[in-house]
């Protein structure tokens, strides 16, 4: 295996030799002229690799090889006139299911919106859009995430709705947005004999800022949902970014989400699931998740970064036979090198460690669940493709 991956990371770093210093969209590439207009550009967001994975807890060792394309994203943007932008993406590798739709919308687009700018403080993005969380994780382009926390690996984070952005100067902007707070109807997301909710939305408080000449980036969110008639759920993050200098940054996020009905459904799966004939099983869940990251550009073309996360999965009122408590605890951990072959791209090839050790409190152990760890060797790319 090791020779494996050595004889990869040395086709790939030799390809990346030959890349050019300027990037220009490939169809610039095949016609020959430079393309002048911004009302249409066209990308293809990539992270591939091939990967070797292993478990530990109850099958032990080396699991499986494979070559795997974990993001694979088309996007077009632009700018009609300049007070009026749009922007979609769509995730090619996730199926379209029969469900429901509540906004009419397959769940593989996660953007279909349209930007009006007012003027130079205030604008209205209306359409399927990412919910306006914080947290610098959440907010980074999900083909730079080899592994995503617990807490945002669980959540619904692209809706239909509305967002009012206020500028406040150059360096703050605040953000308040109302979205419909599922994608699929009642009875796919929760189940049944629950009732339904006559606003199944969800209201959005963002603040972002650069601040001591961004040294001190923030990503602040507050929100409410209403989950089911009389069921809410309130989620806050706080997202912090330190530069320390061209080189070396690093980001700290703290997430959490308290909610009266289990919507990350963690809780629900651990302690006996949802099934056709009955509703989520689990009630006043809290679910917290800690999230740093530190880059460290140690040569011009190289990047070193190391990633950590810890997340916590517990009941803040006992209901039935759940007891309050603590049930779960997830230890992740990542680590790897990453090479830029272009100045002018974000092309880049990488080499990733990525583990997680589940831990089960004596709570949910008597639910059947048991300790097991999670391990990923990862030889690939990352690439937002110009493609117009």
């Amino acid at each position: 295996m090791k020779k494996i991956f050595s004889l990869l990371f040395v086709l790939f770093v030799a390809s990346a030799t030959f890349a050019q210093e300027n990037e220009a969209s490939l169809f610039e590439r095949v016609a020959k002229m430079e393309k002048k207009q911004d009302w249409f550009n066209l990308y293809l967001n990539m992270q591939g690799s091939f990967d070797a994975t292993f478990n530990y807890g109850g099958e032990n060792g080396f699991n499986q090889g494979k070559f795997y394309m974990r993001q694979f994203r088309i996007e077009a943007t632009g700018h009609v006139t300049d007070w009026l932008w749009y922007r979609w993406r769509q995730r090619l590798n996730r199926h379209n299911n029969g469900n429901e739709m509540i906004d009419n919308l397959p769940e593989s687009i996660d953007y279909a919106a349209i930007c009006v700018r007012f003027n130079k403080n205030f604008s209205l993005f209306a359409g399927k859009q990412g919910v306006a969380y914080g947290g610098f994780e959440y907010d980074a382009n999900p083909i730079d995430i080899y592994q995503y926390s617990n807490m945002i690996d669980y959540m619904n984070n692209f809706m239909t709705g509305v967002t009012l952005t206020y500028d406040i100067n150059p360096n703050q902007q605040l953000a308040f947005q109302i979205l419909d707070s599922r994608n699929k109807s009642q009875s796919d997301t929760y189940g049944i004999n629950l009732e339904e909710s006559r606003l199944p939305l969800v209201y959005t408080l963002n603040w972002n800022a650069n601040m001591c000449d961004n040294k001190w980036q923030t990503r602040y969110s507050a929100s409410v949902m209403e989950e089911v008639k009389g069921k809410y759920m309130y989620y806050l993050a706080l997202g912090n970014q330190f530069n320390f200098s061209e080189k070396c940054n690093m980001y700290f996020d703290i997430m959490s989400s308290l909610e009266q009905l289990d919507r990350k459904g963690m809780i629900t799966n651990m302690t006996g699931g949802k099934s056709a004939y009955n509703s989520h099983n689990a009630y006043n869940t809290l679910y917290n998740s800690f999230v740093a990251k530190v880059n460290y550009r140690f040569l011009p073309k190289w990047n070193f970064f190391a990633k950590g996360m810890y997340d916590m999965a517990s009941v803040f009122e006992s209901e039935g036979a759940l007891s309050k408590g603590n049930y779960s605890s997830t230890i992740s951990y990542i680590g790897g090198i990453e090479y830029y072959p272009m100045t002018e791209s974000n092309l880049h090839f990488f080499l990733a460690f990525i583990g997680q050790t589940h831990l089960f409190t004596d709570r949910a152990k008597t639910y059947g669940n048991s300790d097991y760890s999670t391990q990923r060797l990862s030889l690939g790319f990352i690439y937002k493709l110009p493609m117009f």
